[in-house]
């Protein structure tokens, strides 16, 4: 598994800034991570369990520590802090972000939250200007 070389938190546009030793660097949303955090609060304690984010498009990030060599520990502006994020969460996060992006928008809709996130997955960094409308643009 590759190795984190580099960890920059973009508190102003909102995402952190990770690169690894393969030469993969990515750009994840303090959103995606939020709603995403790997703690049971948000898991679940099992498949079908897992607790819909709603709301967190403008979420911050007030601290990050490192856990051991192997996971850091986020601290976010709602106060949740209880997700342990391995490198190679983080790197699944950064490298299939449209995938999770677009299962985050269909649950949402599917819970009656459509447009809750702030952006369409996909999208250009957060902070960068967005197109308002339906989504389908290209």
């Amino acid at each position: 598994m590759p190795n984190p070389t580099g960890l920059t938190l973009h508190n102003k546009s909102r995402y952190l800034e990770i690169s690894f030793d393969d030469g993969a660097s990515f750009n994840i949303p303090y959103e995606l991570l939020r709603v995403y955090s790997p703690s049971a609060e948000v898991k679940g304690h099992g498949p079908g369990q897992e607790v819909l984010q709603v709301g967190k498009r403008d979420v911050g990030m007030t601290d990050l520590e490192p856990v051991g060599n192997y996971a850091v520990k986020p601290t976010f502006t709602d106060g949740h802090n209880s997700g342990l994020y391995t490198w190679d969460y983080l790197y699944d996060l950064g490298a299939r972000q449209d995938h999770h992006w677009a299962d985050y928008a269909a649950r949402l809709e599917a819970a009656g939250f459509p447009g809750d996130t702030g952006r369409a997955p996909g999208t250009e960094l957060p902070g960068a200007p967005k197109a308002h409308g339906c989504g389908h643009h290209h």
